[in-house]
């Protein structure tokens, strides 16, 4: 073989394994960005972030409920818009989804503080609501050394909660407020219900979760208790990214007042009457 001919495999040979592994990248996402209400109405779609749980959003026999899911449902089918729900436990990730684009709302109960305010714009308040420590009852006295009475007795505790929840901020400052550290240990793959089965079945001994949340699997975990407030009462809201105002109008002006709606109760009967 002449040594023209070689070069010319050499180079149709690295040419090959060039594009190879030019093809075989993972193809990058078209990079998007916050919509407002316009963008959202003129392609009929709206894309929500929801958590999977008894009052978000869960699968109920063959239809789909939840008090936040059946809101923004109806507030869509007002508006004639189509609903996209991601179900998203990570808290972080729903606001990074919020950031690039990938969701428009954040249809889920966020705290109204100082600190959130300044990453998103929430939504007039949907829901009253608290942050509360779940444990197990005690049976015994071994037990009873690690119940948790009141707000001091969390000191050198580890509290399970989910990543980057917002009660995360919450603990911190209660910890402050008691004179003593209160470890947090961020759990990214459960939400706040699988949480509480976990403590319910001795595998954590502490998780903090919402009260409407707890309240709803209390009676098929009887043997947790859910009566140490965290936090005080306050408001919650879904949120929005600060480039969407006309967004946020548009869900103010259709939403109802606060309220501390039963588990599984219809949003549709929660809403104002016109």
């Amino acid at each position: 073989m002449t040594k023209s001919k070689l070069l010319k495999y050499a180079f149709l040979g690295v040419t090959a394994v060039l594009m190879a592994h030019y093809l075989a990248r993972p193809k990058e996402k078209p990079r998007k960005h916050p919509r407002d209400y316009a963008e959202i109405a003129a392609q009929g779609v709206i894309h929500v972030a929801i958590e999977y749980s008894s009052i978000g959003f869960h699968v109920n026999g063959d239809t789909l409920s939840g008090f936040h899911y059946e809101l923004i449902t109806a507030f869509a089918r007002d508006h004639g818009l189509r609903v996209v729900v991601s179900p998203e436990m990570s808290f972080d990730k729903r606001l990074e989804g919020l950031a690039n684009g990938e969701y428009d709302v954040i249809a889920y109960s966020i705290p109204v503080t100082g600190e959130l305010k300044d990453s998103l714009l929430l939504t007039t308040p949907i829901l009253l609501s608290r942050q509360v420590l779940v444990q197990r009852k005690p049976l015994n006295s071994a037990d009873s050394s690690r119940f948790i009475k009141s707000q001091l007795d969390l000191a050198e505790k580890t509290l399970h909660v989910v990543k980057g929840s917002p009660s995360i901020l919450r603990i911190r400052n209660l910890g402050n407020e008691i004179g003593d550290t209160i470890y947090i240990k961020e759990i990214e793959k459960y939400g706040p219900e699988q949480l509480m089965a976990l403590v319910a079945h001795g595998d954590i001994d502490y998780a903090v979760c919402d009260e409407n949340i707890a309240r709803a699997l209390a009676d098929s975990l009887p043997q947790i208790d859910i009566n140490t407030a965290i936090g005080f009462t306050q408001f919650y809201s879904w949120g929005v990214s600060k480039q969407s105002p006309v967004l946020l109008d548009s869900l103010n002006a259709w939403l109802p007042l606060p309220i501390s709606p039963p588990p599984h109760r219809s949003a549709s009967s929660n809403r104002c009457a016109d």
